[in-house]
């Protein structure tokens, strides 16, 4: 681990140097490639985390579309200057390259959280020590030797592996300056305290407990489709899932198609064709599911939908969980309050917009939520009113595109700035502002410049 952080300590001297418009080249070079191996990537990613192979697929594209902003870096990297503040004065503010960053990568996104990372972080001028997740570390590699391929000078992108001490090597090397982390609310807590201690710039996307509020007026059978796909794909094991459904008044009504629903969706390996369903990433995550599920049972809670103990029979030792409905969920029962990260979905009525509003300023976290009506006017006040830091508006999982950044609020994000987008830019580079006086009084005798009448 030393010999990575410190090839990406000596590359820096070089790499900060070279131009903008080659470090875009090789950008452009390395979406080339992506796109070229994107399912083999996807393959990788379906073997070893168990995602279907269209959800691998959206995996890589995603993080590619990141890619094609880092291309583009020059933009976002503009300086700005002021002339004649004072006599003879101009100043001039220039973004500068930080050094070498770290970027700690969760299992869920083995493809598309190291594409938020490095390539932004290397297209600014930054050299990179990359840590995957230890469970699926192979997309990270795949990705780390097409950038190779695409001209990332040797240094400059260094991969180490491992857990607790990898992450703690990261936080704590005096040549690392800034710290990417995506995962868990304990982990990202602790490398934001640890790194922020050692002078570092963290910034640290966490867990999340999206809402989805249903109102009567909302198209039903695009709305079902969509929280179905939202609850369980990736087998809900992503921070912008929606875990929590709100429905308003009437709505309610519609909980028992929402079952049905997903009673069609098959579960089984990611490799087989037709699978709606994956695993879930290890058996410690599956166990844990399921003793949320059987805590909301006895705190009140109802099962609609169990998947507790659905068997796969071509696969009889794999993490399954089948997808599961619980109703009559309330604030204070642990499956609302934790994150379950896992095929379960919680159902909560209420009277009112406004019951939901509050229902989900009243929760820590605030990283994504959607509403689902016809009605204009009630979508803006939603907007307005929710704190929550990113809206879908008929659309279940608002994950912004790359032009602009991923904004998670308040329990699900903290750090300096948020990932990708201007703010990702904005990150992974320092300011620094230049005050300079040339006075005429000071050109050299002998220089002469035309003179206007």
């Amino acid at each position: 681990m030393n010999a990575a952080t410190e090839s990406a300590h000596k590359a820096f001297q070089s790499w900060k140097n070279t131009s903008v418009g080659q470090r875009s080249r090789v950008m452009f070079k390395l979406q080339e490639l992506i796109r070229r191996d994107q399912d083999k990537i996807a393959a990788c990613i379906v073997e070893e985390n168990g995602k279907t192979f269209v959800d691998a697929q959206g995996d890589v594209f995603r993080g590619l579309e990141v890619v094609e902003f880092a291309a583009g870096v020059a933009t976002p990297l503009l300086g700005e200057t002021l002339s004649n503040v004072g006599t003879s004065v101009d100043i001039h503010s220039i973004r500068q390259p930080l050094g070498v960053v770290g970027g700690i990568c969760p299992f869920n996104f083995p493809a598309m959280i190291p594409l938020w990372m490095f390539p932004l972080a290397i297209a600014c001028g930054n050299t990179f020590v990359m840590k995957p997740s230890e469970k699926d570390p192979g997309a990270a590699m795949m990705l780390a030797k097409l950038a190779i391929e695409a001209g990332v000078p040797p240094g400059v992108l260094n991969v180490i592996h491992g857990a607790h001490e990898a992450v703690n090597h990261i936080c704590d090397h005096k040549h690392i300056k800034a710290i990417s982390f995506v995962g868990s609310n304990t982990a990202g807590e602790y490398i934001h305290d640890r790194g922020s201690k050692n002078g570092k710039r963290v910034q640290s996307n966490m867990a999340a407990k999206n809402h989805g509020v249903i109102l009567p007026d909302a198209n039903k059978e695009k709305t079902l489709d969509a929280l179905v796909g939202a609850a369980f794909g990736a087998s809900g094991q992503r921070c912008m899932a929606l875990p929590v459904n709100v429905f308003v008044g009437e709505a309610s009504e519609w909980i028992d198609g929402l079952v049905e629903r997903t009673k069609k969706l098959r579960v089984s390996a990611g490799v087989e064709k037709d699978t709606d369903v994956g695993p879930m990433i290890s058996k410690e995550s599956r166990e844990r599911a399921i003793k949320l599920i059987d805590t909301a049972e006895k705190q009140g809670a109802k099962i609609l939908l169990d998947g507790r103990s659905l068997k796969v029979d071509a696969y009889p030792d794999g993490n399954f969980l089948g997808p599961t409905i619980i109703t009559n969920v309330k604030p204070g029962m642990d499956c609302y309050d934790e994150e379950i990260f896992g095929p379960v979905l919680c159902c909560v009525s209420v009277e009112t917009l406004d019951d939901a509003i509050e229902l989900i300023n009243n929760n820590p976290y605030g990283n994504g939520t959607a509403i689902f009506t016809r009605s204009g006017a009630t979508a803006r006040y939603f907007q307005t009113e929710v704190d929550v830091g990113q809206v879908g508006i008929n659309l279940p999982i608002p994950v912004p595109l790359p032009m602009f950044s991923f904004t998670g609020s308040r329990g699900s994000f903290i750090g300096a700035r948020n990932f990708y987008g201007r703010d990702g830019v904005h990150f992974y580079t320092q300011v620094k502002t230049i005050t300079s006086n040339w006075s005429e009084d000071d050109i050299p005798n002998g220089l002469h410049f035309p003179q206007t009448k």
